[in-house]
């Protein structure tokens, strides 16, 4: 081999390694953990569905921020235990639109959207009155619009539907909680509107 061939061999071989770094960096955080992994619930049938919903109905959800997962709860008996994703500075109470931050406190799910660009979502009550005076107070803008949502998009999903397990490495959403999709069909199934939902820090 000339030492023009060995030179673009070498050339060829850095560009590809360089270019596989920027692609890990860019979706490192769309790859799966094994600790995470280890969390995830089993798949709930049809019919335990049908019979939690009978039996122990869930009558509140339960955000532990810090430990990155959601439980369903009937009473005081944890029903399931799901991992998130938070949103992108998970630290502390949301205050304002853009600040990536997931609320914090006792909200309540109002309404729903099966048709959402994160597979199907569940609305948060949030900004309650004392997030708006808040913000009213700092002349900024409460936002909204946060949800419990899925990990994949609808369009993902077409392409692909072997995402319904997809899971984030990081937290990534601009506030929402976000779950797997397959995670979000139990919990779309599971909770009714006007659930109650506490969020801790």
């Amino acid at each position: 081999m000339t030492r023009k061939r060995i030179a673009i061999f070498s050339f060829a071989t850095l560009f590809c390694i360089a270019a596989a770094y920027l692609a890990y960096q860019k979706f490192e955080k769309y790859l799966p953990t094994p600790t995470n992994a280890l969390a995830f619930p089993p798949k709930l049938s049809d019919l335990q569905i049908q019979k939690i919903r009978t039996e122990t109905p869930i009558d509140s959800i339960q955000v532990h921020k810090a430990e990155r997962y959601l439980e369903l709860k009937h009473q005081d008996q944890v029903i399931r235990r799901y991992p998130m994703r938070l949103g992108f500075q998970p630290l502390g109470h949301k205050v304002q639109e853009g600040d990536g931050k997931t609320p914090e406190g006792t909200y309540h799910i109002d309404w729903r959207n099966p048709q959402s660009s994160f597979y199907k979502s569940l609305h948060i009550s949030y900004p309650n009155a004392a997030d708006k005076q808040k913000a009213k107070n700092l002349g900024v803008s409460a936002g909204g619009d946060i949800m419990i949502h899925g990990s994949a998009t609808s369009l993902q999903m077409k392409a692909a539907p072997q995402l319904m397990t997809y899971f984030p490495q990081k937290d990534w959403t601009w506030g929402c909680i976000a779950v797997r999709n397959i995670d979000m069909d139990e919990i779309w199934q599971l909770v009714n509107n006007d659930t109650a939902i506490h969020i801790h820090p």
